[in-house]
């Protein structure tokens, strides 16, 4: 699979995709973001804002600015990560628009002892005023958008596609610079690829994603991206299969040459693969261990 990473973004350039589409992108770069959130403006004569990005100043007057005297009908949120969705506060209050789409931030399951926190990742402020659901319709600024629903980076994450235009806003769902983090507790490596199956029953042609570049051929990217996730867990099986492990030894065997700055990221994703294969009674942790790791469930394990 071949990721992205040419593009690049001038933070206050707005840059458009094509006739009713334009993408600006917030001055936040690293090594979560790549060249920063990307905030998508669609419409003419009136406007829907798609996640405004982090709470910036800069941003917030580039968007103004590119918002103009237009009425801006809706803010839609793809989810709820700092990234993303906390400038949708200060941009109602500036352009009266409503903040709609994803709900609340909800965590895929609850904190356990050694969980990592999240607090700075999360946007716990994030007030909607109307929360959407899996094929739920929304008319607004003159376009009729399609809510998809694709757990597994956040328990709340959505995607929307404009009517006619094959485009699908993919949010941190499917991106062509990276992989997504799932990172437990906050996302769900099940809940992930089940949305990317839901995706490939989908047709379209265009994704537009909230970091990086757009993605032309969407639908082999997303089954490559399938594969690679598929790929990932087998080794890790078969890793445990040999030896008990610790998350930190998988990566060490999982993640050649990986950036020092990704390494704790690279574990949460470790730990996603495990509890999903804990929950198929493929791995378990060692008994009375929390650190270690062995294939086979606890079932099993109790028969030796």
């Amino acid at each position: 699979m071949q990721f992205d990473r040419t593009f690049k973004a001038l933070p206050g350039e707005v840059v458009e995709i094509r006739p009713g589409i334009r993408r600006i992108t917030a001055p936040n770069p690293g090594p979560m973001t790549f060249t920063g959130t990307n905030s998508y403006l669609i419409g003419t004569d009136r406007l829907v804002l798609i996640d405004p990005g982090p709470q910036d100043d800069a941003h917030r007057e580039t968007l103004l600015t590119a918002v103009g005297s237009a009425p801006l009908d809706a803010i839609l949120v793809t989810h709820t990560h700092r990234d993303h969705s906390p400038l949708a506060k200060n941009l109602k209050v500036a352009t009266g628009a409503p903040v709609i789409g994803a709900g609340p931030h909800v965590f895929a399951r609850p904190f356990r002892e050694g969980d990592a926190s999240l607090d700075v990742a999360v946007d716990q402020d994030y007030a909607p005023d109307e929360v959407l659901a899996h094929g739920a319709r929304l008319e607004a600024g003159g376009s009729t958008f399609e809510v998809v629903a694709t757990p597994g980076h956040t328990a709340n994450h959505l995607c929307f596609a404009l009517d006619g235009a094959g485009a699908l806003f993919s949010g941190d769902h499917v991106m062509a610079w990276s992989t997504s983090l799932i990172a437990p507790p906050d996302g769900d490596m099940s809940s992930y690829l089940e949305s990317l199956q839901l995706l490939l029953k989908r047709q379209d042609t265009l994704y537009l994603p909230g970091h990086g570049a757009r993605l032309n051929d969407p639908l082999s990217f997303v089954e490559a991206l399938f594969a690679h996730r598929m790929g990932r867990e087998a080794a890790i099986l078969g890793a445990l299969e040999c030896d008990s492990l610790s998350i930190s030894s998988l990566v060490d065997r999982m993640y050649e040459g990986l950036d020092p700055r990704l390494r704790g990221a690279a574990g949460l994703s470790v730990l996603a693969h495990l509890e999903r294969l804990e929950a198929l009674g493929q791995a378990s942790k060692i008994n009375g261990s929390d650190t270690l790791w062995r294939a086979g469930s606890v079932a099993f394990e109790s028969r030796d």
